[in-house]
């Protein structure tokens, strides 16, 4: 079997033993927007360190802990706080939890996350709904041998954040009076900040923002067959767009900011996407 697999289906077996509830989509929350699980009707929490081989959150704002609960009164298992690659984990373990999730029996993926702002139109505080990624500053989570059980060896990769979904999200956007920004986000590795000149050349690549997750897990998620949105919460404007130096402060403090409107926001998208399956 493979060994990337093995772990997972190890995780797995642990974490079945002490959860019960089903989830039907998954969220990861960035930096920052943790809190969304304050609004959500909690039924069960797992906390990653009770896994054994499980990765754990270091950075602040990111509790390291699975929420299970209703979110909208759809039944959901978040993220509340994701680990990430500048952690010094393998890329195969930063995707081990959206892998993981799909094993408890959730669909869809909504991703979330704080970015840095490349468009000049954009503004701290803006959403941007994900219409494609670019991913190819970070190693590929699909890198080694193929799971089969999860996926292809070869995923087509041309509509990673769903058309349907979007659409759904931008529904959702209108309803509850959030203004909603389009674009395209870049993975860096991390843990640095981009330089200007980094930032320039990932415009000219045709990134709208920039932030140190989310590309890989889409990526996973796709492979294993979730359908997949996404939302950047721009937090602050990349290097060289703003004159200010750019600090995790900032990033926190964005978030807190906007809280309120991106949960309520969030809440509407995944009530509005239960919906549309019904």
């Amino acid at each position: 079997m493979n060994a990337v697999y093995e772990k997972l289906l190890k995780i797995y077996e642990q974490a079945a033993k002490r959860i019960s509830f089903k989830p039907e989509l998954a969220l990861i929350l960035g930096s920052g927007l943790g809190e969304f699980c304050d609004t959500m009707e909690i039924k069960e929490t797992l906390e990653y360190g009770e896994l054994e081989s499980f990765p754990v959150s270091t950075v602040a704002g990111h509790k390291g802990r699975f929420v299970f609960g209703y979110a909208g009164g759809v039944p959901v298992v978040a993220m509340q706080g994701r680990v990430h690659y500048y952690e010094g984990y393998a890329v195969q373990d930063v995707v081990l939890p959206t892998r993981l999730m799909k094993l408890m029996g959730a669909e869809t993926l909504f991703l979330t996350n704080a970015a840095g702002g490349i468009n000049p139109s954009f503004h701290a505080g803006d959403f941007m709904l994900i219409t494609d990624h670019i991913s190819s500053l970070v190693p590929s989570p699909l890198i080694g041998e193929n799971i089969g059980e999860l996926g292809t060896r070869f995923p087509d990769m041309s509509e990673v954040y769903s058309r349907r979904l979007r659409r759904i999200v931008e529904g959702a956007a209108a309803a509850v009076g959030a203004p909603l920004q389009r674009g395209v986000y870049i993975q860096t590795t991390g843990p640095n900040y981009e330089t200007p000149a980094e930032i320039r050349a990932y415009r000219g690549m045709g990134a709208d923002a920039v932030g140190m997750s989310t590309a890989i897990e889409a990526m996973a998620a796709r492979h294993a067959g979730m359908e997949v949105c996404g939302i950047s919460c721009i937090s602050n404007l990349a290097a060289g767009i703003s004159a200010n130096p750019l600090s995790h402060k900032e990033v926190q403090e964005t978030a807190d900011r906007v809280a309120p409107l991106f949960r309520k926001l969030v809440t509407r998208a995944i009530t509005d996407i239960h919906g549309a399956k019904a």
